[in-house]
């Protein structure tokens, strides 16, 4: 039992109800009638469990009294060997501190004695040195040619021939020129010979691009005279290739992060030698290669792209090589480049706008010649105007109105044309040009598209679409093309509009140049807005005074006055304006756009309700007839809703109403013009329907 009871413990987590309701369940299973309770063999039970337990805790007792003993014991023994170890730990740092004061002593000593044989060494060194010197000089001193010694002639002890010849010049320097003219000049020789192969022998290692060969020369050569002789042989070398076939600009920057690369490594002032390896770019190959590109002048439209693009091109390409400059060359590059094309943007700004006169020309006359249209002067308007008047005071037409079978004389791929090639100028006047003269070019170009595009082309065709409107008020339905001319011409103006925010305003804004700029726009938009309002009423115009016409002469008296009862149908008058109109009013929405339409279709039908509130005044009506007249308002509300104007829905509201008065007995006018419709309108119109009752 005792085992059991101690696998029982051992569980996690141990509940001490749950173990007394083990040890009742398992007492109730060994008596032979467990559903009866038994409260003496639970007593046995419970003392015998106590009892078990009391002997299971003496015995956990004792062994738990036996480990801890023992770990007691362990204690001890790893104290004792912690506190030897401290004492071993302790003796070893006092050895090494005594160890650490011989050596400090052994190393001070070694630093005396280095001293002093420094100190006895370097006289002797700078003794055999000056020796060795003066036998040298004593050579080159003596009569006669100078005998060849074996260092000079050595390849292998170059550097130690130059390091002799380096200090044998600079001694020679200081003697007098009498006595030893000839002595210096033997000198100055080997000098030369020397240093000439050191360059030799440095271009030879530039080649294999033995960097540590090139870098001991290269600290040679900067003790004589000839460095610079050693740096142009480099960049020379290193630029003698072709950097990239053609294009002279892809080779360059990889050339210069290569060899920026090995100067730094091989020479001592690498910024200085970088910026002459540039400048020699610059004044040498770009120079020429622009020059080259730039000798024909024939075409003037291709010399001009080339121009920009070089132009960019190096301005780039500045860029990309600024990092390898030094601060002190910060603007280098940016005067470098304007020394190179100096000449070609003295005369940039007279080109540009005698290029892009030329090509805005050609363009028109490509345009009228493929129309097979010989431009005219256009002061026809006085004439028009004449031709208005006698046809309305004497009814006659004295003239044909010449339409031109329909052809508005607008081409919005002809603008297009023109914008590309002034977008194209402006975007090269905004590179080339200073800063001083950028506002004065834009300017400038700006009113050579306008003169081409607006004045000879855009006013030219409004001022034909004006003429080509047929006067109002004639019998046949006029042909109406004007309002082609409206749509194209607010195309154009619209990509005018972008092509000056994107090209134009950011050359001029801000300057003082920026008010002229928008006077002259503002003015040029005031004569094409007058010449599209101008248009757009004698279309408007001609359209009402056919309806005008039409039914003064088509409608007839007994349409709304039929001596016998007829069906209540609208007339054919009325039927024919309506699908005479339908068309109008799509070409109006498809041509004309923005406020203006509204603008356009509010003018149209409120000129539309005027002709025909005062066509039906004329006319006499019955009760079959009033009838037959709200049937034609009815077909002239529906015509004019695909307007979208309230105006003009309220005023045929209106009219339909007052049509309806014609059915009204007299005694109830008064009730009806109270209506929602009618009641705001002055009571005289109930007394002008009163009496035509």
């Amino acid at each position: 039992m005792l085992s059991q009871y101690m696998e029982e413990f051992e569980q996690e987590p141990f509940e001490v109800g749950e173990f007394i309701e083990r040890l009742t369940w398992r007492t109730n299973n060994e008596l032979q009638n467990s559903e009866e309770f038994h409260p003496v063999a639970l007593h046995d039970t419970f003392i015998q469990t106590i009892k078990d337990l009391k002997i299971l805790q003496e015995k956990q007792q004792s062994k738990c009294e036996r480990l801890e003993e023992s770990l007691r014991q362990e204690k001890e023994s790893h104290a004792k060997k912690i506190a030897k170890l401290q004492e071993r730990h302790q003796t070893a740092i006092d050895v090494f501190g005594q160890l650490d004061e011989k050596i400090n002593s052994v190393a001070g000593k070694i630093m005396h004695l280095g001293e002093q044989l420094e100190n006895v060494n370097t006289p002797r060194s700078r003794s055999v040195e000056a020796q060795k010197l003066l036998n040298f000089m004593s050579e080159f001193l003596a009569a006669g040619p100078v005998i060849v010694n074996d260092i000079f002639a050595d390849a292998a002890r170059l550097s130690e021939a130059a390091d002799v010849i380096q200090k044998l010049y600079a001694i020679s320097q200081d003697l007098p020129p009498g006595n030893f003219a000839e002595s210096k000049r033997k000198i100055e020789k080997k000098y030369d010979e020397v240093e000439r192969r050191l360059i030799e022998e440095f271009a030879t290692a530039q080649k294999s691009e033995d960097i540590e060969r090139m870098k001991t020369l290269a600290q040679i050569l900067s003790q004589f005279k000839g460095y610079a002789q050693c740096v142009d042989a480099y960049i020379e070398q290193s630029q003698m290739q072709p950097y990239s076939g053609k294009d002279i600009f892809i080779g360059i920057v990889p050339l210069c992060k290569h060899h920026y690369e090995i100067i730094q490594k091989v020479f001592a002032n690498p910024q200085q030698v970088m910026s002459k390896f540039i400048l020699n770019i610059y004044q040498l190959k770009l120079h020429q290669y622009a020059m080259t590109k730039l000798e024909d002048k024939k075409d003037e439209e291709k010399y001009l792209r080339t121009l920009y693009e070089l132009y960019s091109r190096t301005l780039k390409l500045s860029t990309d090589l600024q990092i390898y400059m030094s601060t002190i060359d910060d603007d280098l590059l940016q005067k470098l480049t304007q020394q190179i094309f100096m000449k070609h943007l003295a005369g940039y700004a007279e080109m540009e706008t005698k290029c892009l006169t030329a090509k805005c020309s050609t363009e028109l006359e490509k345009f009228y010649a493929s129309k097979k249209h010989q431009k005219t002067a256009t002061t026809k308007g006085f004439r028009r105007n004449m031709e208005v008047l006698i046809a309305t005071r004497a009814n006659i037409n004295i003239a044909a109105i010449e339409d031109y079978g329909g052809e508005t004389f607008l081409s919005e791929e002809l603008a297009i044309n023109m914008l590309q090639e002034a977008k194209a100028s402006l975007k090269r006047c905004r590179l080339l040009s200073n800063e001083n003269e950028l506002p004065g070019n834009a300017i400038k170009l700006n009113d050579i598209l306008l003169r081409f595009l607006m004045h000879e082309h855009v006013d030219y065709a409004l001022e034909l679409g004006l003429q080509a409107v047929p006067l109002a008020e004639g019998r046949v339905f006029p042909q109406l093309y004007f309002f082609d001319v409206v749509q194209k011409t607010n195309i154009i103006v619209h990509l005018l509009d972008k092509l000056c925010h994107t090209s134009v305003i950011p050359c001029v804004s801000n300057t003082p140049k920026y008010s002229d700029y928008v006077f002259k726009k503002r003015i040029l938009m005031e004569q094409i807005e007058t010449k599209l309002d101008q248009g757009l009423d004698r279309s408007i115009s001609a359209v009402i005074g056919w309806v005008k016409v039409y039914l003064q002469y088509e409608q007839k008296k007994t349409d709304y006055k039929p001596e016998t009862d007829v069906d209540t149908i609208s007339s054919a008058a009325c039927l024919q304006v309506v699908q005479s109109l339908q068309p109008v009013i799509v070409q109006i929405k498809k041509c004309v756009d923005g406020e203006n339409l509204q603008n356009v279709l509010t003018e149209f039908g409120t000129r539309l309700h005027r002709v025909i509130y005062d066509h039906l005044q004329t006319m006499q009506f019955n009760t079959a007839g009033a009838m037959c007249a709200i049937c034609d308002v009815n077909e002239y509300r529906k015509c004019i809703r695909e307007l979208d104007s309230p105006l003009v829905t309220q005023l045929f509201d209106i009219l339909h109403a007052l049509c309806n008065l014609l059915l009204v007995k007299p005694q109830n006018l008064q009730e009806v013009c109270t209506g929602d419709t009618l009641n705001y309108l002055d009571s005289r119109w109930c007394g002008i329907h009163s009496a035509a009752h």
